[in-house]
């Protein structure tokens, strides 16, 4: 009984889960760029890592050694891997450091200073970053673990003592070792949980599109990472900013990612678009009006003559007043996304006027107008961008049948009247697009756009468009320049 209550409970959890508006999976072909831009970001925090002085003593052997600096690094061989379940895995191999320090040695009476220069190899660093959902619905680097050890280390001893110092090196270059285990660790858990979240804060989750509508990328749960892919997805979701706790029921088809050959690919669902539409519908934007002279001169004696006789009956006052001709679209538009194409299904009331100055207007004829238009999507950097074209019109009464005929004349005319001045302005606001949820500086090259039943994906290629020291710095937050002041973890315990 308790197992088919439960069972109940998981179904009902199931039913009540929010389909995501938009899906986008970074396979493994996208590490290997992540990897050589985050290898130059990495190897700069590192070059800056603090060294503590070194003080003791063996003996009659004293030692200090002070002003420790990086002079080199080398990452030779490194990987970068996803790991099941949220996890980035960095795997870095026999890499080596070059060091300068200064050195104040005594053994008895004789004292010796200067500087050495010193070298760590087979480093070794295993780091792994835990990416999920915070609270608002970003990804974050949620926690980080680390392994390093630094299996040799060899200081050029010189001058006088030269013989004496390589035999008591062992207990510089060994506290060195220890010490320099000890930073790697904090230095990668500072560059995970500060700057790198400080890129990805760089990832828009709810903001404003235009001064009508705003978009929300939320993460619905945490990102889901297998070996070849890192899959996520967004709520996906338009909202008129007058309205921002508003939101559309989301029934469409879930869309479905399959493919891994391109570094990213992106999935829309139909939701996606019919929130937009919806939105803008909401917010008042969905319908034109033209007055007078806005009204093309061509348009505006065909509908003179074609309500000639009403018009004629009129008192001169009004028989010579401008011409309005309004359009308002009666219901949120809707998507259909098809194997054969995408399409835009409006309906809207064309409403065909005299206005008179100072007079109430004088309604010339009513009617509905049905325009189906084909939609093309593209992406432009991280922007995605819709052109639109209208392929299918028709106007007709709604009073009449007979009413519906008379209205054949004005088809044509009104057609070219969408094709020369709606168009153009619709296309000018969708081109301008809407942002994809991508960190800054990075952006979508060579795409390829395909269409299936219910949703369509884009597969493309990632571009660093800005260096990734650039970003960090541009949103580094204050005071987080050192590591030590960011709450680190215990260093690694890799054995030295």
């Amino acid at each position: 009984m308790a197992l088919f209550g439960a069972l109940i409970l998981a179904l009902l959890a199931g039913a009540h889960a929010e389909l995501p508006g938009c899906k986008i999976r970074i396979t493994s072909k996208a590490l290997e760029l992540v990897k050589q831009e985050g290898l130059r970001f990495l190897e700069q925090e590192l070059e800056t890592v603090t060294i503590p002085d070194l003080r003791g003593s063996e003996g009659h052997f004293f030692y200090n050694i002070s002003e420790v600096k990086v002079t080199e690094l080398q990452l030779t061989f490194s990987e970068l891997h996803f790991q099941p379940d949220q996890e980035l895995v960095l795997q870095i191999n026999n890499a080596s450091w070059g060091l300068r320090f200064r050195r104040q040695l005594l053994y008895w009476f004789f004292y010796d200073g200067g500087y050495i220069n010193a070298s760590a190899e087979g480093v070794s660093i295993h780091t792994a970053l835990q990416l999920s959902r915070d609270t608002i619905g970003r990804i974050k680097v949620s926690n980080v673990s680390c392994q390093a050890s630094v299996s040799r280390m060899h200081a050029a001893f010189g001058g006088t003592l030269k013989k004496v110092y390589e035999f008591l090196s062992t207990f510089i270059t060994s506290g060195m070792r220890f010490l320099l285990n000890q930073q790697i660790c904090p230095v990668l858990y500072h560059a995970g949980t500060v700057l790198l979240n400080s890129l990805l804060d760089t990832v828009p989750v709810r903001s404003a599109v235009d001064e009508l509508v705003g978009i929300d990328y939320s993460l619905l749960k945490d990102p889901v990472a297998s070996t070849s892919n890192l899959d996520m997805e967004f709520r996906g979701a338009f909202y008129p900013l007058t309205e921002a706790n508003w939101s559309l029921s989301n029934r469409a088809v879930e869309p479905q990612l399959q493919e891994e050959e391109r570094m990213v690919y992106v999935a829309f669902s139909e939701f996606f678009f019919d929130s937009a539409m919806e939105s803008y519908f909401r917010a008042g934007a969905l319908k034109l009006s033209l007055v007078g002279d806005k009204v093309p001169h061509d348009l505006d004696m065909v509908l003179r003559a074609s309500y000639f006789g009403s018009i004629v009956l009129m008192s001169p006052a009004v028989i010579d007043s401008p011409l309005k001709l309004e359009l308002r679209v009666m219901e949120p538009p809707r998507c259909t996304i098809k194997p054969s194409g995408t399409t835009v299904s409006v309906t809207a009331s064309v409403t065909i006027a005299l206005v008179p100055p100072n007079q109430p207007e004088v309604q010339l004829s009513s009617m509905i107008m049905d325009a189906r238009l084909s939609a093309k999507m593209a992406l432009r950097g991280k922007a995605l961008r819709t052109q639109l074209d209208l392929r299918r019109f028709r106007i007709y009464s709604n009073q009449s049948a007979l009413e519906s005929l008379a209205l054949i004349p004005l088809q044509t005319p009104l057609k070219t009247l969408l094709q020369i001045a709606v168009m153009p302005m619709l296309n000018e606001r969708t081109w301008r697009g809407v942002q994809i949820p991508l960190p800054e500086g990075i952006d979508f090259v060579r795409e390829v756009v395909t269409n299936h039943a219910g949703f369509l994906t884009i597969g493309a290629d990632l571009h660093f468009a800005k260096g990734l020291r650039e970003v960090i710095e541009k949103n580094r937050p204050a005071d987080t320049r050192d590591p030590r002041t960011s709450s680190a973890p215990p260093p690694s315990t890799a054995a030295v």
